[in-house]
């Protein structure tokens, strides 16, 4: 917002329109409630052939589908399936992880919700997780691009006689990681970014950037980017316009990157406030949630609360952290090409 005298959005009581409070004081048939209304807004269907035709097995808080005979309660086939916990724990656990505006350890989620930090660390994956369908539609109009080095840090030999050019690729981590950002810019004057998408690749390269593009922006579309040789290829396909960082920040007609710039800040903050380490295995989840907090910024935390709860109630049963800790594992990194 330009004037002065105007409040800032999160300052405003429109950000707030639920609290942790709110959560913790429900009971137990409560936040039953809520969770089955957000799965099942229009009435309770089986979750393996899809009939609403049940009875309930009130003992057991199931219900016993009348067509193919299937068990199941409220949280069958989502990502909280086989649950340990109370139901409003993992409702607490969406409420902390929305509030957590800059994301959030497992360590301090282990704290908050008095959990061990095993169950900790696999509730905030799979939240994560339930993120990973957020994916905008293709990206048009005036659309920036650049991308950041993660885990590539080589730590220097404490005497100057050793250390090494860590410029040189041979001198470099192979664990060393680029994340892709793709950035629409909002039409509405000093609303920043309006839709955010990620991707994570070994190098930024050509390669890898017109992968990145071919999936997610429009033809027609004007791009800006940097001066990375890694761009260079985009003008035969679409509108560019360039700014040379190691001179300026922004060219004479207002060439800038500043929205993907801003995706950066605060993906780092993420990574060096609050996670603290990044694993390669699940790099594109992190990315992606930084995207997902970015473009939600100015929804009120009771309408965030409510997309993630709907998101945990309708994903399908995780994968990688069904059985986490007992082996089953993510085998690959998830990269764009």
């Amino acid at each position: 917002m330009n004037s002065g005298n105007k409040q800032h959005y999160l300052l405003s009581a429109k950000a707030r329109t639920f609290s942790l409070l709110e959560i913790a004081r429900l009971s137990d048939d409560e936040a039953f409630e809520m969770f089955k209304e957000a799965r099942w807004p229009e009435g309770v269907a089986c979750p393996k052939c899809g009939h609403k035709d049940h009875y309930w097995l009130g003992t057991r808080k199931q219900w016993r589908c009348k067509c193919c005979k299937h068990t199941f309660s409220v949280t069958s086939g989502t990502i909280f399936a086989n649950h340990n916990l109370p139901l409003n724990t993992y409702l607490a656990a969406i409420a902390i992880y929305t509030n957590a505006v800059k994301g959030i350890s497992a360590l301090q989620l282990s704290r908050d919700l008095n959990i061990q930090y095993k169950t900790a660390f696999v509730l905030a994956h799979k939240l994560r997780e339930s993120l990973m369908d957020y994916q905008p539609a293709l990206l048009d109009g005036e659309v920036e691009i650049d991308a950041a080095y993660v885990n590539g840090h080589v730590r220097p030999a404490n005497r100057i006689e050793n250390r090494v050019d860590r410029r040189l690729k041979e001198n470099q981590d192979p664990m060393k990681r680029a994340v892709l950002v793709l950035r629409e810019r909002n039409e509405v004057e000093g609303e920043g970014g309006y839709k955010t998408v990620t991707a994570v690749a070994k190098a930024e390269n050509e390669d890898s950037v017109s992968a990145f593009v071919a999936r997610h922006v429009e033809k027609g579309t004007m791009i800006s980017a940097d001066e990375s040789t890694a761009y260079n290829h985009l003008h035969a396909k679409f509108k560019m316009e360039r700014v040379n960082h190691s001179v300026e920040y922004m060219g004479k007609n207002g060439e800038n990157t500043n929205q993907a710039e801003s995706f950066f800040s605060r993906f780092r903050r993420m990574q060096i406030g609050q996670v603290h380490s990044f694993g390669n295995l699940y790099l594109n989840r992190y990315a992606n949630e930084a995207a997902y907090r970015e473009d939600t910024r100015r929804q009120s935390n009771g309408e965030i609360f409510g997309n993630i709860m709907k998101r945990c109630a309708t994903a399908h049963v995780s994968r990688d952290f069904c059985g986490y800790w007992q082996g089953n594992k993510k085998q690959g990194e998830t990269l764009i090409c």
